[in-house]
């Protein structure tokens, strides 16, 4: 946004008030279909305080956007007035020797890596969207391959400065591991959809950069041989990093462990898991588009979170419904944490995505949601979330941080 976008009706320099720039909502700044009347940039945390205060007296509805790449997660938002942009809340504080970074909220994921990566350590996340935030990775929550490992995303998170819809900071957590105080807010919002407030910065763990990786692969003639193997690999002692199974459209079901260790015994390990999956192959470093979202940009993608024990079923069945549909799926995700990401194609309607949703929510355990719907079904009469155990919970903590509905209004479970 250049100088000359601005502009100066009372309600934009009220809302610029504090320091941030603010230019008249365009088509392409839709969320959900839906056309802001402003977008405004903050140059720090003081001017998003003023600027959501602002909005909060109004009675705006604000949607917080980083890169952009996780706009459509979620339900569109009811309504839409203000966008906030993160761009400009950036920075790093790298304290190596405590392996603990502080990053500002809209810092691109890749740059944060790349920084980190110069001393030898990492924020161990697989960014499953290219392109992305900080921020956006927190508000949708996506953790990756290496979660299986290394904890989910919401477990790397020590620290955390977010602003209320009413423009009041808060804090918690700190630069020491140890040090929580009041709500722990990492695990509030992670996954929120920015439905809570805006984070202005995060503090996380890291871990030091492996020195070897080597990937096992395999394909499977069935998903109940892929459940076998998957048993196998995490009962032996070869720790693996992830387990990942990937069964595209058409196209042979394959099942990848990576492991990640020291050179010296990384070998051993690796022939330990090959042992395990028949006619399977090593391979040094990750694949190429490793944790990739299956499908393609514009599709329909559901994310199922089932037990490790039913994974390959979970597997089976949605691509069993999404035929039965008269469409296809992608799946690909974590058989070892029980995380499985299914792509149904941009062009299956809205009758089609229920019907696969509500098969395999009947037919296993956990949970099926519909992650991100295709742009034409935005205002399609989808069954999103199914059942969403705790949502009386939810709703009472989305009434304590933001009682009159502004933030993302609508976009998350059960309307929240």
């Amino acid at each position: 946004m250049t100088q000359d976008e601005t502009i100066t009706t009372p309600l934009a320099e009220e809302l610029g008030a504090g320091g941030a720039q603010v230019r008249e909502g365009t088509p392409g700044d839709a969320v959900g279909g839906r056309v802001p009347r402003y977008v405004a940039r903050p140059p720090d945390t003081a001017a998003a305080q003023a600027l959501l205060a602002a909005a909060h007296r109004r009675g705006l509805a604000t949607v917080v956007r980083g890169n952009g790449t996780a706009s459509d997660w979620g339900a569109p938002p009811r309504r839409c007035d203000l966008v906030l942009e993160t761009a400009a809340l950036t920075g790093i504080e790298h304290a190596a020797g405590d392996l603990v970074v502080r990053v500002g909220a809209g810092t691109p994921l890749a740059d944060l890596q790349a920084e980190l990566a110069a001393s030898g350590q990492r924020l161990t996340l697989d960014p499953l969207v290219a392109g992305g935030t900080v921020g956006g990775a927190v508000a949708t929550g996506l953790s990756g391959p290496r979660r299986l490992l290394h904890g989910p995303l919401r477990d790397l998170i020590i620290g955390m400065t977010a602003v209320r819809a009413d423009g009041v900071a808060a804090s918690s957590g700190g630069r020491v591991v140890k040090n929580v105080a009041g709500y722990d807010l990492g695990k509030l919002h992670t996954g929120a959809l920015g439905t809570l407030g805006l984070i202005t910065s995060v503090t996380f763990r890291l871990h030091p950069l492996p020195e070897a990786l080597r990937t096992v692969s395999a394909g499977a003639p069935n998903p109940e041989t892929a459940q076998r193997w998957t048993h196998a690999v995490l009962g032996s002692g070869a720790v693996p990093a992830a387990v990942e199974l990937d069964w595209p459209e058409t196209g042979p079901l394959t099942l990848r462990v990576l492991l990640e260790g020291a050179e010296g015994g990384i070998d051993a390990r690796a022939r330990a898991v090959a042992e395990l999956m028949e006619g399977s192959g090593i391979s040094e470093g990750a694949p190429a588009q490793w944790g990739a979202l299956p499908g393609a940009a514009g599709d329909t993608l559901l994310k199922a979170a089932v037990p490790i024990g039913q994974v390959a079923e979970a597997a089976r069945l949605l691509h069993e419904a999404a035929q039965d549909q008269g469409t296809t799926a992608a799946v690909a995700g974590s058989a070892g944490a029980g995380v499985l990401l299914a792509a149904l194609p941009a062009s299956a309607g809205a009758a089609s995505v229920n019907g696969v949703v509500r098969r395999v929510r009947a037919a296993v355990e956990g949970g099926v949601t519909v992650a991100r719907p295709a742009p034409a079904l935005a205002d399609a009469e989808l069954d999103l979330w199914g059942e969403v155990p705790g949502l009386e919970l939810m709703r009472a903590v989305k009434l304590r941080f933001d009682p009159r509905g502004l933030l993302a209004p609508g976009r998350g479970p059960g309307g929240i």
